[in-house]
């Protein structure tokens, strides 16, 4: 399979992860009003709501949830780059490659298979919060366990193709 073609492929496995991060970061604005309400209703009115609190609890699960394969793909998770920051653009591209291979896949496939039945359960008894007035959908939110391994196996799989992509041209790599 030729570079472009990879590359091909890896763009339109990172359409997926763009378009929902970047719909998924407006969840941080509902998070932000959902918060300042509850502060507004228990400092200033003196009052509380079990299901706001929750609601606010959902909205940072699935902006986190959600949005990590985006994160991936922008590059944007926490990395320890002592050597890494070091390399030429090609060993960053086999490190890379390395990574997605040894330890993002394998573990995202973990994720993924381990949550099923949790979540199965969850679904089967429409598992609800254990709270007076809370919200009756737990089972959605444990969804995201797996939907997340999910997504950033298939980020994954765009990353692994563009830096096989990157190897097999000729030359030296455009960033680095």
């Amino acid at each position: 399979m030729s570079a472009s073609v990879l590359l091909s492929l890896s763009d339109r496995l990172d359409r997926i992860s763009t378009t929902l991060g970047r719909a998924t970061a407006w969840l941080g604005l509902a998070l932000v009003l959902v918060t300042f309400m509850v502060v507004v209703l228990r400092y200033l009115l003196d009052s509380g709501s079990i299901a706001m609190q929750e609601s606010a609890l959902y909205l940072h699960a699935t902006l986190f949830m959600l949005g990590a394969a985006w994160t991936l793909k922008i590059d944007g998770h926490v990395r320890v780059d002592v050597l890494y920051r070091h390399f030429s653009a090609r060993g960053k591209a086999a490190a890379d490659l390395f990574g997605t291979l040894v330890f993002l896949l394998p573990t995202c496939t973990f994720l993924l298979w381990i949550s099923l039945d949790y979540v199965e359960a969850a679904w089967r008894v429409r598992e609800a919060s254990p709270e007076a007035g809370g919200l009756p959908f737990v089972y959605l939110l444990k969804t995201l366990i797996p939907a997340t391994g999910f997504l950033l196996i298939v980020q994954g799989i765009s990353q692994l193709l563009r830096r096989l992509g990157e190897l097999l041209q000729p030359g030296e790599l455009p960033h680095g």
